[in-house]
């Protein structure tokens, strides 16, 4: 090891100027004095020469009282307490360290609330039981800490420990996600209470359309973000899955019914998990070299993650987890596993719909257009996925196979497991939110104005409901102004003054004066 001491002061570190000088302390200082290969946490602990205590984006600074003591059990004390629980960085050092070791460890304070806490993550971890005999003493206490991470209410107790194990997940599949400002607001806010408060009293008719139109919608930017234009009849089929989420339970082969509607033909795309590697990227143009931004897991840990996946989101349905939370945990883990070929995208996206319609976040018989939110904030959906991918790439050992794709040559699989979702918690708040705010009312608004005109223009002109609508439809594509074409062909019969009068009410309709 390059030092003997786990501590160092740093100002720069690893790419990151810190705010003032400090000792780096916690997760980031034995992740660099081990070499663990995982990337650091979002934010990183430092001990401050001033006596001082404040947070900024990457970096949590504390006062010189709060400086561990320089030794493993020291940094994780003062991991636990102050940065939260980080599976991966447990998982890579349990694997480095040898089990003498960890059991000496843990009996330098065999009772304490965080060396249990080290004890019980080993076992859970490495599904391994080291020679320490159960505990007898009567308290228990939660693994996660409730003011630093969102874990399960309620949780298992594991007797032996003396651990309530509130992780939402399992040792197959666990992502955390650490309470922020954001997620503390959006939460407080309660907003499937707001979604319902804002449909109260929308006429049913006016309701089955908006979601009709809204299934449509979400379908067809689906596929836009994915670079695809899609015929009616394919967006209609997809927008029809989308809105059955929640009514049939996830297994893989439901998730291979699914992947079969996105395809459609299946000729030239292997339907199933992948037998091969996978990337997302580019390829360089005179080589054929992969230039991957995302390496996709190991096609050989495919199994064992998808099945740890579900299994967690069955975990979480049965708990009182957040709905957000527990769709942006398990969606954006199968994109990052990406198992399939072709259609991971539009699952990813299809798996919000279903957690946030399965547990009952989403009102009944309303989809959230979810994606076309996402499409609407595209370069914060491509930042908050390379948040997780890019970090990764340096640690990830692979070679160019006779076909220009990738093989991974390291073990990769826990990396898929256990990751920091934080930032793709927040994203989807901010694409729920939006969808609350913006893309619902404004469509309900819309057919109310829609059928206002409609029933002005029966009152007064007594045409054919597809003339109605074919009318509004230009009157929309010409900002309220009938085109000379219209005027010439489609609605020669109307004079001049007839013409002016609807233009009038249209833009009285559509767009009322303020």
């Amino acid at each position: 090891m390059p030092h003997t001491q786990i501590s160092q002061e740093i100002l720069v570190f690893h790419g990151r100027t810190a705010p003032e000088p400090g000792m780096l302390v916690g997760y980031g200082a034995l992740i660099q004095f081990y070499g663990l290969a995982l990337p650091f946490p979002v934010k990183l602990a430092i001990i401050s020469r001033k006596n001082r205590k404040y947070s900024q984006a990457q970096w949590a600074v504390f006062p010189p009282a709060y400086h561990p003591q320089d030794s493993l059990a020291g940094h994780l004390t003062f991991a636990l307490k102050y940065e939260g629980v980080n599976l991966l960085f447990f998982k890579k050092l349990f694997q480095q360290l040898r089990p003498a070791e960890v059991v000496a460890l843990i009996q330098q304070e065999y009772t304490g609330q965080y060396m249990r806490k080290v004890w019980f993550l080993y076992e859970w971890l490495l599904q391994e039981q080291l020679p320490i005999p159960d505990l007898t003493i009567k308290n228990y206490v939660p693994l996660l800490e409730e003011k630093l991470q969102y874990g399960l209410a309620g949780g298992t107790r594991s007797a032996r420990h003396r651990i309530l194990n509130n992780l939402p997940g399992t040792p197959a599949f666990c992502p955390l996600v650490s309470k922020t400002h954001a997620l503390e607001q959006y939460i407080a806010e309660k907003l499937d209470e707001k979604i319902s408060r804002t449909l109260k009293g929308v006429h049913k008719d006016v309701l089955l359309r908006t979601s009709a139109f809204l299934l449509l919608k979400d379908s067809k930017a689906s596929f836009s973000i994915e670079g695809e234009r899609p015929t009616q009849t394919r967006a209609v089929r997809w927008g029809q899955a989308i809105g059955q989420a929640g009514a049939r339970p996830l297994s893989q082969a439901e998730l291979l019914r699914l992947q079969q509607l996105v395809i459609g033909d299946s000729r030239f795309t292997a339907l199933g998990y992948r037998t091969a590697g996978g990337f997302v990227g580019e390829h360089d143009r005179s080589t054929g070299e992969p230039l991957p931004d995302h390496i996709s897991a190991r096609w050989q840990d495919l199994a064992a993650l998808m099945q740890g996946l579900l299994a967690s989101a069955q975990l979480l349905e049965n708990a009182h987890y957040h709905p957000v939370l527990a769709a942006a945990q398990v969606a954006f883990g199968f994109v990052f596993i990406h198992p399939f070929v072709d259609g991971n995208g539009r699952l990813h996206r299809y798996l919000l719909h279903h957690l946030l319609a399965a547990m009952r976040f989403t009102p009944q018989g309303i989809i959230f257009p979810v994606s076309a939110a996402i499409l609407e904030h595209m370069a914060a959906y491509r930042q908050v996925l390379e948040t997780y991918s890019h970090p990764l790439l340096d640690f990830i050992q692979w070679r160019t196979t006779p076909d220009h794709n990738v093989e991974v040559l390291n073990e990769t699989i826990d990396y898929y497991r256990y990751f920091d979702a934080t930032p793709q918690a927040e994203f989807l708040f901010h694409c729920v939110d939006y969808t609350i705010q913006h893309i619902i009312p404004e469509e309900v608004a819309y057919l109310q104005k829609h059928d206002r005109l409609k029933a002005w223009l029966d009152d007064r002109f007594q045409m054919p409901d597809k003339t109605v609508a074919l009318l509004i439809q230009f009157l929309q594509q010409g900002q309220g102004t009938l085109s000379a074409r219209a005027k010439a062909k489609e609605f020669a019969a109307l004079t001049p003054e007839e013409v002016l009068e609807i233009e009038t009410h249209y833009k009285r309709v559509f767009e009322p004066e303020e």
